[in-house]
């Protein structure tokens, strides 16, 4: 630094679950930005936080949670953990004085989610943001500017697709997203994809859903010993959205050779479908014209910025855009929303009555 020069204080940052995520994502990121630490580190065993603390050099290790949120020398927290954690260590980091980074899906249910979000109001002071899903973000202003330009007219249906063959083998051993226990309500890529749309389009006011579990037995991945799966292999929802516009998704985990993630929004003008992965391409074609790219141009690309903006809010140079905790309250919702219908075969109205909510 020059002499004199205003030197930046220091983020002291503590993980709780340094998965793949956070290994590939968080870590990198933040420690790109200028006068950020990671200072601490828990994992779910002694020995997975021992070989994390040496990989990664961090110089602070923990036996629980508890101990991380606790420690007066740290700034803010990281919860990398699967959402059954979500919620108790987002409300022990606020209420320790703690900025909080959490990981998607934001809670197991709405009930916690709103936990989540009063807890943060209660702490204003302090940084609150969840991991936005990936998709969606290159082309996200370009997608606003087609609809506000009206160029697809009045939207009239909407179409969701997420498939994959994840699960279509029966003797696949069970994935931790599949256990009710540590997932809550989330099931399959359904959060992953509705998110980037409710960027663009209002929430559904309506949801009807079905799902199935097909195979409802898998070995543990560990043991070997038979589970029972928890969450849907297959789902498939209709929505109404507030001024009269149809949704319908398909989301399966059992499918091969099925539509990659993907959302088609027809208008009376014309249609925009947005191939999310792998190919990242906007698609647009005007009434009975043909299908054409739409390019992204520099200036307006967007792209994964998460720690950035988590740092830059911590020191009050930006607010949460991608996301705040009401963003994680509205998609949560809509999880349950999807659960309850499914489960009771009746159309359920968004947002949810309190009553409703697990």
């Amino acid at each position: 630094s020059e002499p004199g020069e205003w030197l930046m204080e220091t983020i002291r940052v503590g993980v709780v679950g340094l998965g793949a995520n956070t290994r590939s994502r968080h870590l990198p990121g933040l420690r790109a930005c200028e006068a950020v630490e990671i200072t601490g580190v828990c994992n779910r065993t002694t020995e997975s936080t021992a070989r994390a603390a040496e990989e990664f050099d961090i110089p602070r290790s923990y036996e629980n949670w508890q101990q991380l949120v606790e420690d007066p020398d740290l700034d803010a927290v990281v919860i990398g953990t699967w959402p059954y954690l979500h919620c108790p260590i987002t409300l022990a980091a606020l209420a320790a004085g703690k900025h909080v980074l959490t990981e998607a899906r934001m809670a197991m249910n709405a009930s916690e989610a709103h936990a989540m979000l009063e807890a943060s109001q209660q702490h204003a002071e302090l940084v609150t943001q969840i991991v936005p899903s990936p998709l969606g973000l290159r082309a996200h202003q370009v997608v606003l500017d087609i609809l506000e330009s009206g160029r697809l007219g009045p939207l009239r249906e909407i179409a969701v697709l997420a498939t994959n063959s994840a699960y279509a083998d029966s003797q696949t051993p069970m994935h931790w997203r599949q256990s009710a226990e540590f997932s809550g309500l989330n099931a399959l890529a359904m959060g992953i994809v509705h998110e980037p749309l409710v960027r663009w389009v209002p929430d559904p006011v309506e949801v009807l859903a079905q799902d199935t579990i097909f195979t409802s037995s898998r070995p543990d991945p560990l043991s070997g010993e038979p589970q029972s799966v928890g969450t849907p292999d297959s789902m498939h929802i209709l929505t109404r959205l507030p001024d009269g516009v149809r949704g319908i998704y398909h989301i399966s985990g059992v499918l091969h050779g099925g539509p990659s993630p993907q959302i088609h929004l027809y208008g009376e003008q014309g249609t925009l479908k947005y191939l999310l992965a792998p190919q990242d391409q906007l698609l647009l074609a005007p009434a009975g014209g043909e299908f054409a790219e739409v390019e992204v141009p520099r200036e307006k690309a967007g792209g994964w910025r998460v720690e950035e903006e988590f740092v830059a809010a911590i020191r009050g140079e930006e607010k949460i855009q991608f996301n705040d905790f009401s963003v994680g309250v509205r998609y949560m919702e809509f999880t349950e929303a999807v659960t309850i219908s499914a489960r009771e075969a009746r159309l359920v109205s968004l947002p949810l009555q309190q009553a409703e909510q697990e």
